[in-house]
């Protein structure tokens, strides 16, 4: 009797199915293709995350490796195994032969200027000579206008304290510019308070209380002009 009802309960299953009407058969099969299709969808979708992560991931080491060589890439002297004294700047000194291997365009002519000095550069638009950085303006103003523009730059205008420095800007000089010279009474001074000892006039200096270097590449082309007239002129930082 068992038996019986056993197949008849699977004959009867199996008619149901098979009376099932077209649309729900339909309905079937598309719940079907739903799950297969849910599964496919999760599976571009973890694939997506994994290379968003791996993107971020390489996008941080390129951010510390920069910020790392941002850090290390000031001009101060290398660590070196002896103690090294450290100038006002707080740059590290090293030799000029040091100096001009880290910074192959320093401009600096002379070596014996330089026996222990920084290794440092001077500021975009300056040129290096000796122990001081000189800026040419492109611009024109009076005497005190330019001392004051100096100033505001950290120098001041440029004092001519031997041949060398006098040829290097006569060398760099494209128009007339002010220095750092002006008369006091009848005595000629640089901006620094000391007194002038070696002068490059021109064989004609003209009349006036402050002192302009000309264009000319001859080695005495100072002249004297009116403090109060406008030109270019050279600031001069040392350090």
């Amino acid at each position: 009797m068992y038996i019986k009802f056993y197949r008849s309960y699977g004959e009867d299953k199996k008619e149901a199915s098979e009376n099932l009407s077209p649309e729900s058969k339909l309905s079937v099969e598309m719940d079907g293709g739903k799950g297969k299709q849910t599964e496919g969808n999760t599976r571009v979708y973890r694939a997506a995350c994994l290379f968003l992560t791996i993107i971020c991931l390489v996008l941080l080491l390129v951010i510390i490796i920069l910020s790392m060589k941002l850090q290390t890439g000031s001009t101060v002297c290398p660590e070196r195994a002896e103690t090294t004294a450290v100038d006002r700047g707080g740059a590290r000194n090293c030799s000029y032969e040091e100096c001009l291997d880290l910074f192959p365009s320093t401009q600096a002519q002379d070596p014996s200027l330089l026996p222990h000095l920084g290794c440092r550069q001077c500021a975009d638009g300056w040129l290096t000579f000796g122990r001081s950085c000189f800026y040419l303006s492109t611009f024109r103003l009076s005497w005190d206008e330019s001392q004051r523009n100096c100033t505001a730059r950290g120098g001041a205008l440029a004092v001519v304290t031997s041949r060398k420095v006098q040829n290097f800007l006569t060398e760099k000089s494209k128009m007339i510019y002010w220095i750092g010279l002006r008369e006091k009474g009848a005595t000629w001074t640089w901006v620094d308070n000391t007194v002038l000892q070696e002068s490059y006039w021109a064989e004609v200096p003209l009349e006036g209380d402050c002192g302009i270097l000309t264009k000319d590449k001859s080695p005495e082309n100072w002249i004297k002009t009116p403090c109060n007239s406008v030109s270019y002129f050279i600031c001069q930082l040392q350090f």
